[in-house]
């Protein structure tokens, strides 16, 4: 079995339990998705394999290599490739990953890029209180002094200041499956998906075990 699949965070909506309670679950149109390549290591413990999206949209522009690396496979291009543990060595190139290789109550990490929101103060990035809110005290949303007067007489590296919020990779674990429409290709998940609506996220099975 493969470890997870790639897929695309459509968006939120919520949906019922068998108890009545409203669930509010994050849409992922995950796969299908096809194995472009099988990774095999001498004296490793473990097989990897090369996964590709098939995504609605047909990949027009595709270099030399990554045609010759498709051609090999005899598969389409995809836009998006991503690599995968599996535990069995009967999975074989061109063959198909659907979203039946999840369960539902199972959980799961979500990998995908956060949303940028640009450079921001300290108050909204690290969560300051600020200085006092009345007037004429000067000292608002600013972050405070930064060294010392004499040694090290330096700024520490590390140090929570300005500077640019989110747009970077970010795994989040502990995600739980509320349901799996295998006919949609959809999973449907309950937990902070990472990235905006459209962005492409890598759905991995806590449960994997390796060989």
């Amino acid at each position: 079995m493969i470890q997870g699949i790639i897929g695309k965070k459509v968006g939120m909506t919520q949906i019922y339990d068998d108890d009545g309670r409203v669930i509010p679950v994050t849409v992922i149109k995950a796969g299908p998705c096809l194995v472009v390549q099988k990774k095999i290591k001498q004296n490793n413990p473990y097989l990897k394999v090369q996964i590709g999206l098939v995504d609605d949209r047909k990949v027009k522009s595709v270099n030399k290599p990554l045609q010759g690396h498709f051609q090999k496979a005899n598969v389409p291009p995809t836009k998006v490739l991503s690599e995968f543990l599996v535990d069995d060595e009967n999975v074989n190139v061109g063959d198909s990953v659907k979203v039946d290789i999840f369960e539902e109550k199972e959980t799961v990490s979500v990998s995908g890029v956060t949303k940028g929101k640009g450079f921001q103060g300290v108050m909204k990035r690290w969560g300051f209180s600020g200085g006092r809110a009345t007037h004429g005290s000067m000292f608002h949303r600013a972050p405070g002094s930064i060294g010392q007067c004499a040694f090290p007489s330096k700024v520490i590296k590390g140090k929570k200041m300005p500077g640019r919020m989110g747009g970077k990779q970010k795994t989040v674990k502990g995600i739980y499956v509320v349901k799996v429409d295998v006919d949609k290709n959809m999973l449907m998940l309950r937990g902070a998906v990472p990235g905006y609506n459209g962005n492409y996220v890598y759905i991995r099975k806590e449960s994997f075990k390796r060989r």
